[in-house]
């Protein structure tokens, strides 16, 4: 009900509840809970918290809606008032889909849910199922990443709040689209973040690179964990989204018995089965470790997907040339080739940037590739970047972007493009904050420049605190309607296709991916997935390979260069058709 009001509160000896300039004692419950009625509350009123008295009003830790900011009362928000028509949704399964990471705020000039779903009608047609959105959880300011989130409740005001957030999942869902949310439950941001206030939410037992951990294992930690599964249901019941990305998995410390991703699993299982309606959790991490989308019968967490950032900094290196910082494990065509088979790379072997053994091994025969996600690009690895470049400003040859392209989105793995990625959008996208607290905003701005410089970088580093930085990353789309970005847009169109109309491309065992790749002279790569056959070069000469299938004829599906061709003249004394490929370019054959 709406006139309800309820707080955990354990080490409070009084609690009220402020409501329209009047202070209402709570009752306290079991466990450190507080609760009351206000008769004449209801949708849309103000309201915050005061704790033994104090003269500060809180906004709720479960605020649902925080017009005003992060600072701001939290207001009372009726989610059975919204009018949906997604009523015979049931949901996209994540095997066989194709995803597209998306930002709110520079998705479109306006930044908004609304304006983002009016740009819906171009995913369809580019063959997107599903759609990621960087974290919308209340943050400072109006713009920013999301990572720095404070009231993991509420959808950002500036986006649309809770209505807007609704309106674009209830829109997408029309056109069959999924929408995947990013949640951060490994630290909150350190502007608004009144958690500490109300009971033990952080532990000094785990350091982080943000301080305190977030309890998971020590005293008091029941609520908090149960803060955190009960987020997660609310965004996927209440607010309709399909499954939820859970950043930096790896900097979650639990040494419970049950690890909280597992018992979040279980949780979310349940209650797909209750909704009738496909859920699913998938996990960003840098561990190489496949026990995070191991079943939990056989000992995983059982989520259903994770990362890939073995294959993406493979498939980097390989087409860049960048060999700086975590790249100089990678680069090789053989390094590639072990991504695309293995998933990870490192598998328990040598990492010379970390300086130690690395991972542990996939089960290619048990496990499916679809429960790794493989991507080119993404908003880590954009944006991460000093000037927050994407990769078609490194490439040797901006032919190699269409090779790139065919090798993410034909790779056995679920593929996932970054806004803007698909007619290779010049515009950067940059790390940008709004904080506005003077020395956090001044001390985000400098660490920014001194982070870079530690590692030799001489050029510009946009401050994230400018507007204009922001600015600069907001997609321009005017650009898919030239003539070169239009090209590349319907490169990707075609290759989703091709991917959707053939079963061998679905194939979830990576047992039944085969790859060849040489470096000896020149830079070739050849996939087959069952009768299938990508051939690429990367290089920079024309180079002739043999067909698939060998003594076979070979017929062309898709290729990035016109001049990419079947030689029916055969490979010496063979018989069999060769494929010609000229430099920086990809071909696709049966």
């Amino acid at each position: 009900m709406s006139n309800r009001f309820a707080v955990w509160a354990p080490a409070a000896g009084r609690v009220e509840v402020a409501v329209a300039g009047a202070r209402h004692p709570m009752e306290a419950r079991p466990s450190g809970w507080w609760e009351a009625r206000v008769a004449e509350a209801g949708h849309g009123t103000d309201y915050g918290f005061v704790l033994d008295g104090a003269d500060e009003v809180l906004p709720d830790p479960r605020s649902p809606w925080q017009p005003d900011g992060v600072h701001g009362r939290s207001r009372v928000y009726d989610h059975g008032r919204f009018a949906w028509t997604d009523q015979h949704w049931h949901g996209r399964p994540l095997p066989g889909s194709v995803l597209y990471e998306m930002h709110v705020g520079t998705f479109t000039p306006e930044g908004t849910f609304d304006a983002a779903a009016e740009r819906l009608d171009h995913l369809v047609a580019l063959g997107i199922d599903a759609v990621e959105l960087l974290p919308v959880a209340s943050f400072p300011g109006r713009h920013g990443w999301g990572y720095d989130g404070v009231h993991l409740w509420a959808p950002h005001e500036p986006y649309g709040g809770p209505d807007g957030l609704k309106r674009f999942v209830d829109a997408a869902h029309a056109r069959g689209i999924a929408v995947i949310l990013d949640v951060v439950y490994n630290h909150l941001g350190p502007d608004g973040n009144r958690l500490a206030d109300f009971g033990p939410y952080f532990t000094s037992a785990h350091a982080t690179p943000w301080g305190d951990a977030v309890n998971f294992d020590q005293e008091g930690s029941d609520e908090v964990r149960a803060f955190v599964v009960r987020n997660a249901l609310m965004w996927l019941r209440d607010y309709h989204i399909d499954g939820l990305r859970i950043d930096a998995v790896h900097a979650i410390t639990d040494d419970s018995a049950v690890h909280i991703l597992e018992e979040m699993a279980r949780a979310v299982a349940a209650e797909s089965a209750h909704l009738g309606r496909a859920l699913f959790l998938i996990a960003e991490s840098d561990l190489n470790d496949p026990r995070l989308v191991t079943s939990r019968e056989a000992g995983g967490y059982g989520l259903d997907a994770q990362w890939s950032d073995d294959f993406h900094h493979a498939l980097h290196a390989a087409l860049t040339g960048e060999r700086q910082g975590y790249y100089c494990d990678f680069g090789s065509l053989e390094t590639l080739k072990k991504a695309i088979t293995r998933v990870f790379v490192h598998d328990g072997t040598m990492s010379t940037y970390r300086g130690r053994r690395h991972g542990r091994p996939v089960n290619a025969g048990e496990t499916p590739a679809h429960r790794f996600l493989g991507f080119l690009q993404n908003h880590d690895q954009v944006g991460n970047r000093a000037s927050g470049d994407r990769i078609g400003t490194l490439l040797p040859s901006p032919a190699l972007l269409k090779v790139g392209a065919a090798l993410l989105l034909l790779a056995p793995f679920t593929p996932m493009l970054f806004m803007g990625e698909e007619w290779g959008a010049s515009t950067p996208w940059c790390y940008f904050t709004d904080h506005q607290d003077p020395g956090l905003a001044r001390a985000v701005s400098e660490g920014r420049r001194r982070e870079f410089a530690r590692h030799g970088w001489t050029g510009e580093v946009p401050d994230p605190q400018a507007v204009d930085t922001f600015r600069r990353s907001v997609l321009d789309w005017a650009e898919p309607d030239d003539p070169v970005h239009a090209d590349l847009l319907e490169w990707h169109r075609a290759l989703i296709s091709l991917r959707r109309s053939r079963p061998e491309l679905n194939d979830p065992l990576l047992t039944a991916v085969t790859v060849e790749a040489d470096e000896n002279g020149a830079r070739w790569l050849m996939m087959w997935r069952g009768g299938v056959c990508v051939a690429a070069n990367l290089g920079d000469v024309p180079v002739v390979l043999p067909a698939a299938p060998p003594g076979g004829r070979a017929r062309l599906l898709l290729a990035s260069d016109p001049a990419v061709r079947i030689n029916e003249d055969g490979v010496g004394d063979s018989g069999t058709s060769s494929i010609e490929l000229p430099a920086a370019s990809i071909g696709v054959f049966h």
